[in-house]
């Protein structure tokens, strides 16, 4: 499409800052936590998507729920939105309903639950991860129909749960639900990472690795210690032990920053009723992010290498185990919605975009496993599950100006 046709869709998102501000806060109001999180989902806030993608003109708009018990309405809601385009090539953009806690309230300074302007940022639990991408993904559907334009590839919108815990009710259920509904040659983009420049397209995640160390020893009581084996004393040698970890993968990636795998001792579970008692057990964990071509199997053989000795010196037992795993998924960076992407990057935010390589994890990876070739972009502050959360109004418009100059491009 050319220029003088883009320039219209261009033009009606340019002057959304108010519209951005009101579906910020009407986001945010609705705590989509998971039950995981203390929550009863994501319902509330999927039908007010719903309801202003109706108000927009959208017609074919798919439910896709994963039942699930302990969320009030009894199931995890995931809804599909389309705009029929000159072809059936789809540009898909993938945003993820559910939030994190926002943790102590006193930390925050406004409510995180009322978002609060300042400028052109606004703050409150989940207004970047992940409202930033569905305020953007609403701005385009409805500059569409302010316009009337009819884009070159149709417009796929998705907008998923439980992406916070798991994925397991949201795009895996998706997947598992409709196999045929994403193609091969369609164009994937979770605007769900990036950089406060909008240079960075993430085309490449670590293997994300998380073991559980559990130390047994001999419990006792604190005024004899020598009649006890301290298991808190010994998984806290074995954390320094693992703490070394990396040193047996000294390999290195520049795509990534950190360019290593990582390893970092996280986690501690409670291993005892009192202080005077000396813990007979404990439990920690480890989270690894691990480059691709190494596999789990090596790390778990390495770290429980290392943690031998600390066993033999104490007298104890330390058994290590996969607790969860995702394994690392990549796309080519010069796939056509990586190229499509980094020629918008260079029209809106006038920067020349480069492939990067991330140790977090997103439902691209999901993406990838299927076949699919995803890529993972958006121009954040990289404040999310923060306190003080925030993002910017004026990164939400040029956003949803991006995804215009990837919709309208002729492939």
């Amino acid at each position: 499409m050319s220029s003088l046709s883009l320039q219209p869709l261009i033009g009606v998102l340019a002057g959304r800052a108010e519209r951005v501000v009101a579906l910020q806060q009407a986001l945010t109001a609705c705590r989509a936590l998971g039950p995981e999180n203390g929550g009863q989902g994501e319902e509330e806030k999927t039908a007010f998507i719903a309801e202003q993608l109706r108000a927009a003109g959208v017609e074919d708009l798919r439910r896709l729920d994963a039942p699930d018990a302990r969320a009030a309405c009894g199931h995890r809601p995931n809804l599909i939105a389309r705009i029929p385009g000159k072809t059936e090539r789809t540009l898909w953009l993938f945003a993820h309903t559910d939030v994190v806690p926002a943790g102590p309230v006193e930390e925050w300074t406004s409510d995180p639950w009322q978002a609060r302007r300042d400028g052109d940022l606004i703050y409150g639990r989940g207004v970047e991860d992940n409202q930033q991408a569905i305020v953007s993904m609403l701005l385009l559907a409805e500059a569409l129909r302010a316009t009337a334009l009819t884009p070159e590839l149709t417009l796929g919108l998705v907008f998923m749960a439980d992406e916070e815990t798991g994925n397991s009710y949201g795009l895996a259920h998706i997947l598992a639900a409709a196999p045929d509904l994403f193609r091969h040659d369609d164009l994937f983009i979770v605007p769900d990472s990036g950089s406060p420049s909008g240079a960075d397209i993430e085309v490449a995640e670590k293997s994300i690795v998380q073991f559980r160390v559990h130390t047994r020893g001999v419990q006792g009581h604190a005024s004899t210690p020598h009649k006890a084996r301290n298991a808190l004393t010994a998984a806290s040698a074995a954390v320094v032990a693992l703490n070394d970890l990396g040193r047996d993968f000294p390999q290195e990636d520049p795509l990534f920053d950190p360019p290593r795998s990582t390893f970092a001792p996280t986690r501690h579970d409670g291993n005892g009723p009192g202080v005077n008692v000396i813990p007979g057990e404990d439990v920690f964990y480890l989270d690894c992010r691990l480059l691709p071509g190494t596999e789990p199997e090596e790390a778990l053989a390495a770290a429980r290498r290392r943690v031998e000795p600390v066993a033999r010196r104490y007298g104890v037992d330390i058994s290590i185990e996969i607790a969860h795993q995702q394994k690392a998924s990549a796309t080519a960076p010069n796939c056509p919605a990586a190229l499509a992407l980094a020629q918008a990057v260079r029209a809106v935010y006038a920067v020349e975009a480069r492939p990067v390589g991330i140790g977090g994890g997103t439902v691209a990876a999901l993406l990838r496993h299927a076949g699919l070739p995803a890529v993972v972009w958006s121009c954040i502050r990289n404040t999310c599950h923060q306190h003080n959360e925030h993002s910017s109004i004026s990164a939400a418009i040029r956003d949803a100006q991006v995804f215009a100059h990837v919709l309208m491009q002729r492939r």
